[in-house]
């Protein structure tokens, strides 16, 4: 759109713009923490404190607390924080100055670089006195306590609560003299529940639909109508991919595609759709490889500790018996997706590095603990050691991830059976054998020519071919190299990233850990302060994944069940119950609301484990259904909300307003599944001259957009996006003028907006006045205002007007003066913001 100066003087002349400014410096969050507790210290331990610490300070410099490393010494500040290319620490690892090197002998690995680049980006955090307890110290804290189930509180207003779940949230309130506030209303409590659960904003007409109806199931309806889409599994898988740090690429040092990755992104939409249980969706994405195949007969379920029985058990050989075994092989994709260093020359270190970053994701996805911090030295804040770190790292040695080791390094990818690709596949056999028989057949036929017609006593060469006629040879030739070009067409089977069986082995503690100083050997075994009255026994003939995996899912494990129901009531209100949701350890901190907690995850393993289930039971009650209206007295006592006195206003997530703004403009592609990567599976992303060649113009949803690693499409970077080589289930959610400036500015916006201006004036029953209503139910799901409408009408007119000099076409004015209104509107804060 050629004139979108526009588009800032209708904001501020309809008033829509808010302040959009950079906040203080927050303080070091707790992934921070575990990210330097876990990558930095033991690299500085390893390689510089040696020179640079309490014994000797080669250059008067010291690297053991971050004040000194602030300090520097005779060169000057070894770090500025958030600057890496202005920080002599990294300018020194690199080795670019040959007058500067640490280490001066031997250069750091690309990923250690790259972890001392990020630290230092991040701020340089160095937790140093940092308080033993937070809520509890060691086996006493809450989150290693098996939750009870609490009953609900008595309550003053008994008229409030809607479910046991609103005397929990009304109890605390109460006891600090607060009220919540009122309900929301029906237009603002539909357009929540609808970015709620599909990620996308309520038609017109399905608002008007629930304003109108007045009865007592009204919102349930909605509720459940929305968990029928299957735009609900776009939304919330794209929540848990986060946690599991999808992404569609390697990162690090070779920077190669996850071709098939996709594969798992779309089985967890397919399980979330299904309404999995949870129990049964973590021990596929743990040990799917191990579980009973339908196509040998069904085991035992997992529940209580045994397998869970397939939900196709007894369909035999079938089709569908088949495509819950592929399943349950895409599903270990969970194990696969981390970034990889795939061109390390150590070997052993490359496969311990890999082992530490899936214990590390198992651990803070579905266990909220950091037990990464443990692999070095016994975690500094929470009971777990490193007998119990190397106990797991034998459970993840006894697993096969990589095909090979030697670089460039093969992840593994399980082979995908389908009917339709054995009947190709057998057609292709048949094809092949048809035509060595012909040639074999022919070869024989020549030679027993040869030898019939060669006079008695000649000796004939081995091979006999020579002696063929011209013309039997030439269609020899003819014949292989058609077998040839056969072979190579073979029908390309499908794969999958995942896990599968390696060879059993327990590990050895590994002091400092480093590969190359083997301790005592630890028995595969799960953290002792997890690990119950019934320790989990570990068959020598396996992994010890399916162990892991039941041991992970019973009712009496302390953390499971609390950290999921956490995390789905941080994805409905913006924050958790737990505000640290990846880590509910001494470092994370303490629940606001723990009975409240403990009860939804009481109900969480009561209602079989089922997140949809666990929806209605937070959307139903009363507290989701608050509006976010001020009260000053609550505000002046609970500021951060933690009581839930009010709903939050949530800005939309990246991924949601890139949606939103297809959806409103009429634009958006239904499609669902599939990849849209242009390389193909092992093919690198950047090409010799380092530029990523990834498209994002496609209309589909912005979960099936490629997520390349250390270039996520900046767009995505903008609303941000997590770092997809980390699990993470708390967003931050920052407020930039460049966000405002994208909307106002992008050509991508301005050629949505185009084509909702051109379809707004090809519906011949709206008038102007009926336009400006349409695109505020879209937009909003809520009616214009009397003043909006005549700003907005005023706004066209002033538009067309301004255009007259410039634009000949009186339409084309037209449609550029409806274009401006609507940029407008997708650029105030309402837009991208939910009440």
């Amino acid at each position: 759109m050629t004139f979108r100066r526009f588009v800032l003087l209708a904001l501020v002349h309809l008033g829509y713009i808010a302040s959009w400014g950079r906040t203080g410096e927050p303080p070091p969050t707790a992934e921070q923490v575990r990210f330097f507790e876990t990558s930095i210290r033991p690299l500085l331990v390893e390689h510089c404190i040696k020179c640079h610490g309490p014994k000797k300070q080669k250059a008067d410099l010291r690297l053991d607390a971050r004040e000194r490393i602030l300090k520097g010494g005779y060169s000057g500040p070894a770090v500025t924080p958030g600057h890496p290319e202005r920080s002599l620490l990294i300018k020194a690892i690199s080795h670019r100055d040959k007058d500067l090197k640490m280490p001066p002998k031997t250069r750091l690995s690309d990923r250690q670089i790259a972890d001392l680049t990020r630290w230092v980006k991040m701020g340089a955090p160095f937790p140093g006195n940092v308080a033993k307890a937070k809520g509890g110290t060691g086996r006493d804290h809450w989150a290693f306590q098996a939750p009870r189930d609490p009953p609900a509180p008595p309550v003053k207003n008994r008229k409030w609560p809607r479910s046991p779940l609103d005397h929990f949230v009304l109890a605390h309130l109460e006891a600090k003299g607060l009220a919540p506030a009122p309900p929301a209303d029906r237009r603002t409590l539909i357009r929540r529940a609808t970015f709620d659960l599909i990620g996308l904003p309520p038609t017109p007409a399905e608002v008007d639909a629930f304003v109108a109806d007045k009865s007592a199931d009204a919102f349930a309806r909605v509720i459940d109508r929305l968990l029928a889409s299957p735009h609900y599994g776009e939304r919330w898988a794209r929540h848990w991919l986060d946690v599991a740090r999808y992404a569609d690429s390697n990162g690090l040092d070779e920077n190669v595609a996850f071709g098939n990755a996709w594969r798992y992104r779309d089985y967890v939409v397919a399980a979330f759709n299904q309404d999995k249980p949870y129990d049964q969706f973590l021990i596929e994405q743990l040990a799917g490889d191990l579980l009973p195949s339908p196509l040998a007969g069904e085991g035992p379920g997992v529940r209580g500790g045994n397998l869970l029985p397939s939900p196709l058990a007894g369909e035999g050989q079938g089709v569908r018996g088949t495509a819950s075994r592929n399943e349950r092989l895409i599903a270990t994709g969970f194990l696969a997706l981390g970034p990889k260093v795939l061109a390390e020359g150590d070997e052993k270190k490359m496969e311990l590095d890999i082992i530490d970053e899936q214990i590390d994701t198992f651990g803070r996805a579905l266990m909220g603990l950091t037990l990464g911090c443990a692999r070095c030295h016994d975690h500094k804040f929470d009971p777990i050691t490193t007998r119990d770190y190397h106990g797991l790292a034998g459970i993840f040695t006894s697993t096969r991830t990589m095909e090979s080791f030697k670089r460039v390094a093969r992840w593994h990818e399980h082979p995908l059976i389908s009917e339709d690709g054995k009947t190709r596949q057998a057609i292709h056999i048949k094809k092949v054998n048809q035509h060595k028989q012909a040639i074999q057949q022919l070869a024989a036929e020549a030679s027993a020519r040869v030898k019939s017609e060669s006079k008695p006593g000649t000796t004939l060469p081995k091979d006999l071919e020579s002696l063929y006629p011209a013309k039997v040879r030439l269609e020899l030739k003819r014949l292989r190299a058609e077998l040839a070009a056969l072979e190579k067409s073979a029908p390309e089977m499908p794969t999958a990233m995942g896990v599968t069986e390696a060879k059993v082995a327990d590990v050895p503690v590994f002091l400092r850990g480093d590969h190359l100083k083997p301790g005592k050997i630890v028995p595969r075994q799960v953290p002792a302060i997890l690990a119950g009255d019934s320790p989990t026994k570990f068959d020598s003939t396996h992994s010890g994944r399916l162990e892991l995996a039941r041991w992970l899912v019973r009712p009496e494990n302390p953390l499971t069940a609390r950290v999921m129901v956490n995390r789905i009531w941080r994805w409905h209100f913006g924050q958790g119950i737990v505000p640290t949701p990846d880590n509910f350890g001494l470092l994370g901190e303490a629940p606001a609301n723990q009975p409240l907690l403990d009860w939804l995850a009481h109900r969480f393993v009561k209602g079989k484990w089922s997140i949809k289930a666990m929806h209605r039971t937070i959307m139903l009650s009363s507290t989701y259904q608050m509006s976010s209206a001020a009260n000053p007295q609550a505000a002046r006592a609970d500021p951060e909300n933690r009581l839930i006195w009010r709903a939050n206003v949530k800005r939309l997530e990246a991924e949601a307003i890139r949606d939103n703004l297809l959806a409103v403009s009429g634009m958006l592609d239904p499609k669902m599944g599939g990849s849209l990567l242009h390389v193909k599976n092992r093919g690198y992303l950047f090409d010799h001259t380092s530029k990523d060649s990834t498209k994002y113009d496609s209309r589909r949803r912005s979960l099936y957009l490629p997520v390349i690693r250390n270039n996520v499409y900046d767009v995505f970077q903008l609303f941000d996006f997590p770092d997809p080589a980390v699990a993470n289930g708390d967003r931050a959610t920052t407020t930039v003028a460049t966000q405002a400036l994208f909307l106002m500015n992008s050509d991508w916006v301005a050629r949505l907006c185009d084509h909702w201006a051109e379809s707004l004036l090809k519906d011949a029953r709206l008038d102007n006045a009926g336009r400006v209503r349409q695109i505020y139910r879209q937009a909003y799901a809520r009616e214009a205002t009397a003043t909006e409408t005549s700003q907005a009408l005023e706004l066209v007119r002033s538009v067309e007007k301004a255009l007259t000099s410039r634009e000949a076409n009186a339409e084309r004015r037209r449609q550029q003066g409806w274009a401006c209104l609507c940029q407008t509107v997708v650029s105030a804060n309402e837009f991208v913001y939910v009440r």
